[in-house]
């Protein structure tokens, strides 16, 4: 008979993120509360107003559950980290849950490469188990693994990843003025300057079943004010008005102009009170990593277009 792996204390938590999805989140903790790595879990509600709390407590007595009190959107994770007391935390949203093996192994990369400081797991969404397209875009990073043990990265998935957990704190976790929706960039900005790199693991799995509770069109505009902010907080000049100028685009697409540009507008001045340019190396980074999307981008319009001309009819 198969000897049954015993896990030493656990060195690393899971911090999982929720907002009135009781349902999917007690299907999440049900999975997690499996894993063979019996991490410690801490679900940080963002001031559900269903009954995901009362569950939670009733029916997982050892999952630590903290009120934030209200919707913190990605700033809610802040308050479930600061209760870890391991050397790592990976997070998760409560339709996210790690593979079995995957927060071990997670345990081992870090020790093995100090100056990896994020791990981003490869995430299978639904029952078939594709590998998610940001996935497959991470796989093929232009800046190479060399002393890393996989691509490293400009960026990572807020529900799929482990830190350090002292580089989280270090970083200030997420600012909580940019609530949801591209919220990891700043982050990212804040690890690579701090001279610790962000890794894509292949080894690392984590499952994705998207709710379908999703306001496509809110998040759009979300993301286009934080990557207005997030440039104006840490990218120069340039990039910061033409992020900008892009936010605006969005808005005026989505007929909510007036309203989304005052809000923008809003949040200049405390983005100028916390603006620190990143240093160069990181601002190379980004420009091989655009770089490298220009290039696929054109290609795949070149390809595109002889597809299309290769379609058309003959003359006769």
């Amino acid at each position: 008979m198969e000897e049954e792996t015993v896990y030493p204390h656990p060195r690393i938590s899971v911090v999982v993120l929720t907002y009135n999805r009781a349902d999917e989140l007690c299907a999440t903790l049900e999975r997690l509360l499996a894993l063979p790595e019996k991490p410690p879990i801490v679900v940080a509600d963002n001031g559900s107003t269903d009954d995901t709390v009362a569950r939670v407590r009733a029916t997982y007595p050892s999952v630590r559950v903290v009120e934030c009190g209200d919707n913190l959107g990605a700033a809610g994770r802040n308050l479930g980290a600061a209760c870890v007391d391991t050397e790592y935390v990976a997070f998760s949203d409560d339709d996210t849950w790690w593979g079995p093996g995957s927060l071990e192994r997670a345990v081992h990369l870090f020790d093995a490469w100090p100056n990896a400081g994020v791990l981003n797991a490869r995430v299978v969404v639904g029952e078939g188990g594709a590998t998610d397209p940001t996935c497959t875009v991470m796989r093929a990073s232009p800046l190479g693994a060399d002393g890393l043990p996989g691509p490293a990265l400009i960026g990572y998935m807020a529900g799929a990843c482990v830190f350090r957990t002292a580089l989280f704190r270090a970083v200030g976790g997420y600012a909580s003025r940019l609530f949801i929706g591209g919220e990891e960039e700043l982050v990212a900005l804040d690890v690579l300057a701090f001279d610790q790199a962000i890794v894509y693991c292949e080894q690392l799995t984590v499952h994705h079943h998207p709710s379908p509770v999703r306001d496509s069109a809110l998040r759009r505009r979300l993301l286009a004010r934080n990557a207005a902010w997030t440039a104006w907080l840490r990218l120069p000049w340039r990039e910061a008005s033409q992020a900008t100028l892009h936010a605006l685009a969005v808005f005026a697409r989505e007929r909510t102009l007036a309203r989304d540009s005052a809000d923008l507008l809003r949040g200049l001045p405390w983005a100028w009170r916390g603006r620190r340019v990143v240093p160069p190396l990181v601002l190379a980074m980004r420009e091989q990593v655009r770089s490298a999307e220009r290039d696929a981008a054109a290609l795949e319009a070149d390809a595109g277009a002889a597809s299309t001309a290769g379609n058309v009819d003959a003359p006769t």
